[in-house]
């Protein structure tokens, strides 16, 4: 995810455009005044208050990928920066006995994914496994434990740098932590996945994890 050490208005204003919000609408996202999102329109060289950059934050964390894709295009393109971070997504594959975990995003993109493994944005300078565990946690509402590196690819869909990691359920309900985002998560038979996720796009690796005969 690309670094924003200090956001300007036309930083927040290039957040807004990557998530295609009008300005009712990114205000509603970050719980703040129309009047304020308007402010930064009028006038990017404002900086806004701290508590301001900490939303803005949470807003770029939480974006779908392809948000978050066109919000490095568009820092990249405008700043000609390149001390920006590449995007980096952890995904968890969680498997419980013959199941396997699945949340369906709300991304409308022609280049974006539906139904996916839980995934979420690796924060500069942590831990990819970390960030599988937690963004599944924060998605669905399900603990659990990695249990193998499964590598790494540019997503053949989104263009992100993706790093999987097999996971073990342990314990929780499997519901919509992230109405937002998402518009479901459930539990499918490990070997239905191609039936909601185009077999071309998953990744190798999962496949033949998916594969393995378990024992419990």
């Amino acid at each position: 995810m690309d670094v924003v050490v200090s956001w300007t208005g036309r930083s927040a204003c290039w957040l807004q455009e990557a998530l295609r919000d009008t300005n009712e609408a990114f205000a509603a996202r970050l719980g703040i005044a129309v009047r304020t999102v308007a402010s930064w329109h009028k006038s990017p060289e404002l900086v806004p208050r701290t508590e301001m950059h900490q939303l803005l934050d949470q807003a770029l964390e939480a974006a779908a990928p392809a948000a978050q894709k066109r919000f490095a295009l568009l820092l990249t393109e405008s700043t000609g920066s390149q001390t920006a971070q590449a995007l980096r997504v952890a995904v968890a594959v969680v498997v419980r006995g013959g199941d396997v975990l699945l949340v369906c995003r709300r991304d409308d993109e022609p280049a974006g994914i539906r139904w996916q493994f839980p995934a979420g944005v690796i924060k500069p300078g942590g831990s990819p496994a970390s960030a599988a565990v937690r963004e599944t946690l924060a998605e669905t509402g399900v603990h659990c434990a990695v249990r193998q590196d499964l590598g790494g690819r540019l997503h053949p869909s989104t263009g992100v740098w993706c790093e999987y990691f097999l996971a073990e359920y342990l314990v929780g309900e499997a519901q919509n932590q992230d109405k937002i985002e998402n518009a479901d998560v459930m539990w499918v038979p490990r070997n239905t996945v191609p039936r909601f996720i185009p077999v071309d796009t998953i990744f190798p690796p999962i496949l033949a994890a998916l594969e393995e005969p378990r024992n419990d």
